[in-house]
């Protein structure tokens, strides 16, 4: 058996399980212990991942299913559409995919939120199972159940919640990420420890060496506690009705930052300029001490996370937040931090307000 597993709960009873690993070669009993053998496969994946990683996955999932194909597309954010869904659609029904087939997203966030989203359309929702290979997707994407696309540039604004049946990381493959895509995951993980856990963000911070030599065990450590974390918020509030929303820390400013820079910068990075925008922000209110200010700006430039961003208007940003999917009766549902570890939900920041913490990270 694996040697570590956390299990998340779903609806009702029914929990589904985050293996831990350090290569692929447990994915098909995971698979089996699932009772999901004996049924068609897909292999979702993208041009990156699927020279990597493919075969590997795909020699485990053929002990356990006498059919597996895979539906390739081309890598990067801007191929998570409605296009690309209808190709994998078109892809399932010619290999005759049923109610019982089972799709696996091999890659980082897009592959699986798209995966996800198909799953969750497809026959009006089919299984599947995440294999993350990227440190953001192991950290935040692949667990929680949120799938989606983009439409015409707004991200994620097309999805449903669809819940994977098993979740499986091979920490090895993060030696394979290009270090601006390792900056992405780490800017998520402080975010995490921002919310929730002072302690964790300190630690993370402090293990800077050990992580940036990948050290296998502070990896684990690191990923794990970062899941337990989303998992307990989900439990509880498995929709985004209310605690769900304190893990969109950061990504009000940085959702609207990442398009009007057109997805040029990566969702880690603009993440991690809308943590610093919402630590200005939560100063301002004396909510946070000049010191644990620059303690989280520290945190971001340790791990190279952008501070700014150059190109951009303030009022332009503003004004993009204010089609953020998260508006609720018009109110942007802000979250600050009531000092490093505790945040919560505001709904009473004005535009001023906002203005002021975006021009501290414009350039």
């Amino acid at each position: 058996m694996a040697e570590q597993k956390l299990l998340v709960k779903r609806e009702g009873d029914f929990h589904y399980p985050i293996y831990f690993e350090k290569d692929f070669s447990f994915l098909s009993q995971a698979v089996a212990a699932e009772g999901l053998q004996d049924r068609k496969v897909c292999i979702v994946t993208d041009s990156h991942v699927e020279p990597l990683y493919y075969t590997a996955v795909e020699t485990e999932l053929k002990k356990v299913s006498s059919c597996v194909f895979s539906f390739v597309f081309e890598a990067g954010e801007p191929n998570k559409n409605l296009d690309t869904v209808q190709q994998l659609y078109k892809t399932l029904i010619e290999h005759e995919m049923d109610r019982k087939g089972l799709l696996v997203a091999l890659g980082g966030g897009v592959v699986g939120d798209l995966t996800g989203f198909g799953a969750a359309t497809y026959l009006r929702g089919i299984d599947f199972i995440q294999v993350p290979t990227t440190l953001l997707a192991q950290v935040d994407s692949s667990v929680g159940g949120k799938t989606g696309v983009d439409f015409q540039q707004y991200k994620n604004m097309v999805g449903a919640f669809h819940q994977p049946r098993l979740v499986y990381m091979n920490m090895v493959s993060l030696r394979s990420l290009p270090a601006k895509e390792f900056a992405c995951g780490m800017g998520e993980i402080l975010k995490t420890g921002l919310i929730c856990d002072g302690d964790f963000f300190r630690f993370v911070c402090s293990s800077q060496s050990a992580i940036e030599q990948m050290d296998i065990d502070v990896l684990s450590r690191m990923i794990r506690r970062c899941c337990e974390i989303k998992a307990g918020v989900v439990e509880r509030d498995p929709k985004e009705q209310g605690e769900r929303a304190l893990l969109n820390l950061g990504h009000t400013v940085g959702h609207a930052v990442e398009k009007l820079k057109d997805f040029q910068l990566l969702h880690g990075q603009c993440v991690g300029v809308g943590l610093i925008a919402a630590a200005f922000l939560s100063m301002k209110r004396g909510l946070l001490t000049e010191q644990e200010y620059e303690e989280i700006r520290r945190g971001c430039q340790a791990f190279d996370l952008p501070l700014s961003v150059d190109s951009l208007n303030a009022e332009d940003v503003l004004a993009a937040t204010k089609k953020d999917k998260k508006m609720e009766a018009g109110h942007i549902k802000f979250i600050l931090m009531d000092g490093i570890g505790k945040s919560f939900i505001d709904k009473t920041v004005t535009d001023q307000e906002l203005l002021q913490a975006i021009r501290e990270i414009l350039i």
